[in-house]
């Protein structure tokens, strides 16, 4: 089968690789669709932290957004998995330390990351092997594109209810990248007044067709409440930025990851009487996320600006836009295009 790998930093290669073989309590997943993330584009130009800590290396094989239809299952596994349509967890725990036995195998400490850590190889290739236990269906009202968008929706979730607004009250979210979009549809869904905050430019101008109250650049904020701010950045100053910004009381929520270390004075989470909470991974937001989708609640296909082939997924993990491409920052792969 065909799969994108990165050699190393900003380097890579279409292969032909063996295919996967379903182990016990495994499926292979025949992938439909994969999205491409700024995770994604850490590991292809060699920055992202794992790479320097142990918890990665190359070659990789990444991809950790996506959607497909179950081809094979291995021992263990009920047949009837076989032709259902899904999309999955990245985050696979050992199922035997106490985090995991908690419910909160996302932070085990010996978790693979599909495409991501630990060797486990990721959705930009044709066929993706997953454990069963990680899968979520997909009901027929979520199509491909919104399939692939079910795992940064899942941490878009998890941050508007941290956010823990009631309805009519009001969010800043900082950053107009794919989470922080998300963050912001997951928001105006549960009845919030939503505000965006980024730099000027085609992002910002973006934002503003979503249905949010305002999209500003931070010259032009206005001076109003806010509930609740979800930092969805990677801008090392923005953390600060929305600890100041939230009103005493409330919750600070952060998301982004900026290349290089933020300071948050922790005075002004104490004086300001302030919650600051971290979201980590999207695993206990994935079937919320779903539902929203197949509801209708959320859409998050404006989001997505193009379609490109294996062989073009370099070019986007470098920060190219594909000629053609529609305003919204998301990319997806199609494997067998």
């Amino acid at each position: 089968m065909r799969a994108f790998v990165v050699t190393g930093p900003r380097r890579f290669e279409v292969l032909e690789v063996d295919p996967p073989v379903p182990g016990p309590g495994q499926v292979v997943v025949d992938v439909e669709r994969a999205g491409v993330c700024g995770t994604d584009m850490e590991i292809f130009g060699g920055e992202m932290s794992y790479l320097h800590d142990g918890h990665a290396r190359y070659p990789v094989r990444l991809g950790h957004e996506w959607c497909g239809t179950v081809s094979s299952a291995g021992e263990g596994v009920d047949p009837g998995w076989i032709g259902t349509r899904v999309t999955g967890d990245t985050m696979l725990g050992c199922g035997r330390c106490r985090r995991c036995r908690a419910g909160t195998h996302h932070v085990c400490e010996d978790r693979f990351e599909i495409g991501i850590r630990g060797g486990w190889p990721g959705a930009l290739a044709e066929r993706l092997p997953v454990p069963v236990t990680a899968l979520h269906r997909l009901p027929d009202t979520v199509d491909a594109a919104a399939g692939a968008m079910v795992e940064p929706g899942g941490n878009a979730l998890r941050a508007v209810r941290a956010a823990a607004l009631a309805p009519g009250e009001r969010l800043l979210v900082l950053g107009p990248g794919t989470i922080g979009l998300l963050v912001a549809a997951f928001a105006l869904a549960h009845g919030a007044e939503v505000h965006v905050l980024g730099l000027p430019g085609t992002s910002l101008e973006f934002a503003r067709t979503l249905g949010v109250h305002g999209a500003w650049t931070a010259d032009r904020l206005p001076d109003l409440p806010f509930d609740a701010v979800v930092d969805a950045s990677t801008a090392p100053g923005l953390p600060a930025l929305a600890a100041d910004l939230v009103e005493p009381g409330r919750r600070v929520v952060y998301i982004g990851l900026s290349s290089t270390p933020s300071a948050v004075d922790t005075r002004t989470l104490v004086l300001k009487d302030v919650t600051a909470v971290g979201i980590l991974s999207a695993s206990p937001g994935l079937a919320g996320a779903i539902e929203h989708y197949a509801s209708g609640a959320v859409d998050p296909r404006p989001l997505v600006a193009a379609v490109v082939g294996l062989e073009e997924a370099g070019e986007v993990l470098a920060g190219s836009r594909p000629a053609g491409s529609g305003p919204g920052p998301k990319f997806h792969v199609d494997p067998r295009a």
